[in-house]
């Protein structure tokens, strides 16, 4: 349950939230990256490396925040990384020397660990158990604005008042806007009882009662969406030089560059209208087959870029919402929070290594052979998620002659691939 709030309600007051997250955190380098350095002369690779140290600490406190969450502190973790998000942005905004800027950084990743969306995500299954997958998908659409939002108001804001400034309205933001909001939006009580509902897909009651979550399942879908994370932030951080390798100027990228975000917002909303009836393991299987056509043209070398685009954002658009409600679909609203949390280690840190990798590849091995790469891993998570799908077909059919052998038996619900 949800308190008396409305749920529309509280999936607005969240991603609302997550937008200013997301915004003064993962996508703020993209734009006070040069003017940090050309302010201070510190070396661009250490200031960029920011990013990088802010996720490596998110992922070493997810699972602990996880495990809290599914105790039911949802409310005041989320609280607690806008306050560490607005301390870290004031540690980066007066830091006199690299060391305290890279320091801030910590925190800031501390502000990640404990608030964007494997929090956020948790939170919601906490809040309303195995019909949590609409408000996901909805949340996924506030996100994905943060760039669409910030990155306008990054650039105003520091033609204006300079980077420090700019990292010190953030943390006002984070003060005065997000916490308000979650306070508000979000009930006080210890949300842990369980939670019966669908979540919105075609279901058959099966007995559950002895079968556990198959550590199979769990390391292909760890593998999954630690290499999709790898993937997506090797080509966020090194799209515009792969761009720039087959012969497009900045303006040209840029422009390629921008379809993207809408076409990961359009594609999260085809999702949340159209995909109720279908497992959420046919959303991941899109994702990672878009990923793989759009990377797929893009080693090719054929001329369709803006098509690249649109099916790479697409596919990593779907790849949000999945990873928010394929652990819900398949391992059931108990245990959720923290299985998000112990996902988002591997995940994380993949991401934190995803930078660096990307320019010892391009340095080493080129462009063109940096893309073809990248392909092929998508291609590989594409075996992946069919492994998965096969595997949780076949142990609900186990599951369900069980039931059969065994009519009287009652217990937890699954949902289950039809």
């Amino acid at each position: 349950m949800s308190g008396n709030k409305p749920r529309t309600l509280v999936v607005a007051g969240l991603g609302l939230g997550q937008i200013l997250a997301w915004g003064s955190s993962y996508y703020l380098l993209a734009i006070l990256a040069e003017p940090v350095t050309a302010d201070t002369g510190w070396p661009a690779t250490l200031v960029v490396a920011g990013l990088s140290i802010g996720l490596v600490t998110s992922a070493l406190v997810a699972p602990r925040v996880g495990s809290r969450i599914g105790q039911g502190h949802g409310r005041r973790l989320l609280v607690l990384s806008a306050a560490l998000l607005s301390a870290g942005l004031v540690l980066m905004a007066v830091s006199p020397a690299l060391w305290v800027y890279l320091a801030a950084w910590i925190v800031i990743g501390l502000g990640m660990g404990t608030g964007l969306y494997s929090s956020a995500f948790a939170a919601l299954g906490l809040l309303y158990g195995e019909s949590a997958r609409t408000p996901i998908t909805a949340l996924t659409l506030f996100g994905g604005l943060a760039s669409t939002i910030c990155w306008p108001l990054s650039l105003y804001l520091v033609s204006e008042i300079g980077w420090r400034g700019t990292c010190g309205v953030y943390a006002a933001l984070q003060l005065l806007v997000t916490i308000p909001l979650y306070l508000w939006v979000l009930p006080q009580r210890r949300l842990n009882e369980p939670v019966r509902k669908t979540i919105g897909v075609a279901v058959r009651p099966v007995d559950v009662r002895s079968r556990r979550p198959s550590g199979t399942c769990v390391v292909l879908l760890t593998s999954i969406v630690t290499l999709s994370g790898l993937i997506t932030t090797t080509m966020s951080v090194h799209l515009f030089t792969l761009l720039g390798a087959a012969g497009f100027g900045m303006a040209a990228a840029l422009a390629l560059a921008t379809l993207v975000g809408p076409s990961q917002v359009g594609i999260r909303l085809v999702e949340l209208l159209f995909a109720k009836g279908y497992h959420p393991l046919w959303t991941m299987a899109a994702s990672v087959l878009l990923v793989g056509l759009g990377l797929g043209i893009l080693s090719a070398g054929l001329p369709l870029y803006a098509l690249i685009m649109i099916l790479y954002g697409a596919g990593i658009g779907l790849a949000s919402v999945a990873h928010g409600t394929v652990p819900l679909a398949v391992f059931g609203a108990e245990g959720y929070a923290s299985l998000m949390g112990r996902i988002a280690l591997p995940a994380l840190l993949a991401q934190a290594a995803a930078p660096p990798l990307g320019t010892l590849l391009i340095n080493t091995i080129g462009a063109s052979a940096t893309s073809m790469t990248l392909a092929l891993a998508a291609v590989a998570n594409i075996g992946l998620v069919v492994w998965m799908m096969l595997l949780t077909h076949f142990q609900s059919v186990r599951v369900r002659a069980a039931s059969v052998l065994t009519p009287g038996a009652s217990g937890g619900k699954r949902a289950i691939i039809h």
